[in-house]
């Protein structure tokens, strides 16, 4: 196939069978682009983008002015965790004390916050959004201090509208209702679409922001096994939908919190038709959908949906700035409803942040942050993966995210990480234990790390301590 859109792909798949068959061993440098493309007349884009494509299977990695490595990833065997079997339970093990303790100082001074659940703030372009917020007090009417319109300030709508292209969409300003962050958006949803008492599906694991949330609705949760590498499994999902008793269903098909599984295309276009069959809404959460580590944008379920059944929540929260409390939904055939909930509960958007936030999008600034970001979160997803190899007991299972900024991590069964957070805490480690991301007795045994730190000596030992600590 000459279509060079595939050409990339095709080089790729070659030389990751040469690294895998030991033709290319850990170490080996690769040619540099240049000599490539003499070698095979493909262009300069076909061949980076087939290097980052490899780099973001962690088979190499790139190492500044020198080029292209083979990663010592490459020649391992990596154990992914073991795919989820939710066993309903009535235990309450203490689940909201244990998130409070985690996440009641995220600010805490000197604690390596591998539990962190956003980017470093070294990581945001904080200068350029300054900017950008002085800008905004001059060009909005009385300094922004107005409220905006309900359905949420037009040039971020608009702006939010043309970079739905990016994963297939074809939204206009009409189609897009703004919320303070992306849970507001996922709330603002579940308040229409259901009442107390109703039943929801999620995945298991999943964000506890949903769980406590749901919880906090009066909804009973179902959580359904789910793969960790390719997100909630099917037949589980067409059996649940099939008892009639669900009322909406929650989902991350990419890069999920906190597993990082992604849905591939196949399994988000079954989705929807499933939700299409049986008329029942998809609220999928698609926050982390724009760090991807390949070589392009992934769909979502929202790209397949012709029927307007899902209600699309996103951010920039995980990618460009957690504090401005700027999200969206694009809520398909429940506009209406959702536009009379988010007038009932939250009136307006913020004015300035979104502004702000509208601008960035509409100068390629976002575009250019985030091809610098998505690069570090590659490189330090592998030194995660590197150094939890090296230093956790052998037998540990650990996932290979493609995107987002989350590794999970499955220990020994006889490990309860709610005991191994206590015991890192003493030694200034914060992680995300295992058994906050469901309401079910599961678990216990596996934790949540954050990539999203800058990859330092400092953050290397604190790694290598905890694998001490588990030992």
């Amino acid at each position: 196939m000459k279509n060079s859109s595939y050409l990339y792909l095709q080089f790729a798949d070659r030389i990751e069978k040469q690294i895998k068959s030991g033709v290319l061993n850990v170490g080996d440098k690769l040619p540099s682009i240049r000599e490539v493309c003499a070698e095979t007349g493909y262009s300069m884009s076909t061949v980076s983008k087939a290097y980052y494509e490899i780099e973001s299977r962690s088979l190499i990695e790139s190492r500044p002015q020198s080029g292209y490595y083979v990663s010592n990833i490459s020649a391992r065997t990596i154990s992914e965790p073991s795919a989820s079997s939710p066993i309903l339970s009535s235990a309450n093990i203490e689940r909201e004390d244990l998130i409070d303790l985690v996440y009641g100082d995220m600010r805490a001074k000197d604690v390596t916050m591998l539990s962190l659940g956003f980017p470093s703030n070294e990581l945001l372009p904080i200068a350029k959004l300054n900017k950008g917020m002085i800008q905004a007090m001059r060009q909005l009417p009385n300094s922004g201090t107005s409220y905006e319109e309900i359905q949420g300030n037009t040039n971020l709508r608009k702006e939010i509208a043309r970079w739905s292209f990016t994963w297939g969409g074809a939204l206009t300003e009409e189609d897009i209702i703004t919320t303070p962050g992306c849970i507001t958006a996922i709330s603002h949803c579940l308040m229409t679409l259901t009442k107390p008492g109703d039943t929801i599906i999620t995945e298991s694991p999943v964000y506890f922001g949903v769980l406590q949330l749901a919880k906090s609705l009066g909804l009973y949760v179902m959580e359904l096994p789910t793969n960790m590498t390719t997100g909630i499994e099917l037949d589980a999902l067409k059996k649940a939908l099939s008892t009639k008793k669900v009322k909406a269903c929650v989902l991350m098909s990419n890069f999920s919190n906190p597993s990082g599984s992604m849905m591939p295309n196949e399994h988000k276009i079954e989705v929807v038709r499933l939700m299409e069959f049986y008329n029942i809404p998809l609220i999928e959460d698609d926050i982390h959908g724009d760090l991807y580590f390949g070589s392009s944008r992934p769909t979502n379920c929202k790209t397949y949906d012709e029927s307007g059944i899902v209600l699309c929540c996103s951010s920039v929260s995980k990618s460009l700035a957690p504090g401005y409390r700027v999200g969206w939904v694009s809520p398909g055939k429940f506009k209406k409803e959702i536009l009379r909930t988010k007038l009932y509960h939250t009136i307006s958007s913020p004015t300035i942040t979104h502004e702000v936030v509208g601008d960035f999008l509409k100068n390629g600034r976002y575009e250019n942050h985030l091809r610098k970001i998505r690069q570090i979160l590659n490189h330090n997803c592998n030194n995660y993966i590197n150094t939890v190899l090296e230093s956790f007991p052998k037998g540990t299972k650990v996932s290979q995210p493609q995107g987002g900024f989350f590794l999970w991590v499955e220990l020994d069964s006889k490990i309860d990480t709610a005991d191994l957070y206590h015991l890192a805490m003493k030694h200034q480690i914060s992680i995300a234990p295992g058994r906050i991301f469901s309401l079910q007795d599961q678990f216990s045994n596996c934790m949540r790390l954050s990539f999203g730190l800058p990859w330092t000596n400092e953050l290397r030992q604190s790694i290598q301590t905890l694998g001490k600590l588990i030992s």
